[in-house]
């Protein structure tokens, strides 16, 4: 794009994508950029486009008649030279200069080589993302340990399971696309902990009564766990990983009211894989070096702090 930008998108998943097309169709000029090779982030993440015949994902996705849409709104722009989308660059540094902003990328489209640039305008918005939430017990860090989120990337990357018998933990409803998912792909999901109790969701009633089309997204989830009659148990939490070269098995124990496991109480339950996530925190890696003022979300995560508008500070 020879003409100045207005504006420096970091992340093209939805929220990226929506941001880069409300700016390009309110007439500004917009460099859109993502470490991944295609558009969707880790939402929309997708097979190679020379593999997506032969492996189906479209039932891992939501909303994909918005991301079509996005697509093609996007290369209509692009192709009137009003966006450059950068795919395969990853931002590892974002600086003020002068009344603007540089983004330092490195440029992997010919990996192994890479190439560093530098991404100027007057106008920076950040949409990275988030990673899965963690929480350490022992044997962890066993191969075949993945967070709940990596394991649905294998599946909408490639259409790979990370094993034939898994175990998945932790809390939040994305426990159960990713088993839902899996099961649905042959694999043995052989439990599902959640570590809350149905009834945490009836103390906050307001947010779900919002959004109705969620209930018949959990009707769905449930109906696929009950066809594969995989076992979920509330109240219930991995507490330890076993193996040697990888994991081989893993001890669940049903939690006492302060979330502690009961004594005397664990299970053991042989795996190839396990999948763990504890809900979602935000990625804060350009936004911490730039000075943006942070704040604690109402499920202790530090965010960052923004007025009405999402303007940073």
């Amino acid at each position: 794009m020879s003409e100045p930008v207005d504006l420096v998108v970091v992340g093209a998943g939805p929220a990226g994508m929506t941001a880069a097309a409300t700016a390009l169709a309110g007439g500004l000029r917009v460099v859109l950029l993502d470490s991944g090779t295609a558009l969707g982030g880790q939402y929309w993440r997708h097979p190679p486009e020379h593999a997506r015949a032969a492996v189906p994902t479209d039932d891992l996705h939501h909303g994909l008649g918005r991301y079509r849409a996005l697509c093609r709104a996007l290369a209509a722009h692009r192709s009137a030279g009003r966006l450059d989308l950068r795919l395969a660059h990853h931002a590892w540094s974002a600086v003020r200069e002068g009344d603007g902003f540089a983004v330092h990328v490195v440029d992997r489209r010919d990996a192994p080589r890479e190439t560093a640039a530098v991404l100027r305008a007057p106008r920076l918005l950040v949409a990275t993302g988030a990673y899965d939430r963690q929480l350490p017990f022992p044997g962890w860090d066993l191969p075949g340990v993945l967070t709940a989120g990596g394991l649905q990337a294998l599946l909408k990357g490639g259409g790979v399971a990370a094993g034939s018998r898994v175990a998945l933990g932790g809390t939040g409803p994305f426990l159960l696309p990713v088993a839902a998912g899996l099961a649905a792909r042959g694999v043995e999901v052989v439990a599902v902990c959640e570590a809350a109790h149905p009834r945490a969701w009836l103390r906050h009633p307001g947010p779900l009564l919002r959004n109705p089309g969620k209930w018949a997204e959990g009707a769905s989830y449930a109906a696929t766990l009950a066809r594969h009659r995989v076992p979920v148990r509330p109240r219930t939490a991995i507490v330890a990983a076993e193996g040697g070269a990888r994991v081989t098995a893993v001890r669940l124990a049903p939690l006492a009211p302060d979330g502690s496991p009961r004594p005397g109480t664990e299970r053991r339950v042989e795996v190839d894989a396990v999948g763990v996530g504890w809900g979602f925190a935000p990625q804060l890696d350009l936004l911490v070096p730039l000075g943006c003022a942070l704040t604690e979300s109402a499920d202790g995560n530090a965010v960052a702090a923004v007025d009405a508008g999402q303007r940073t500070t």
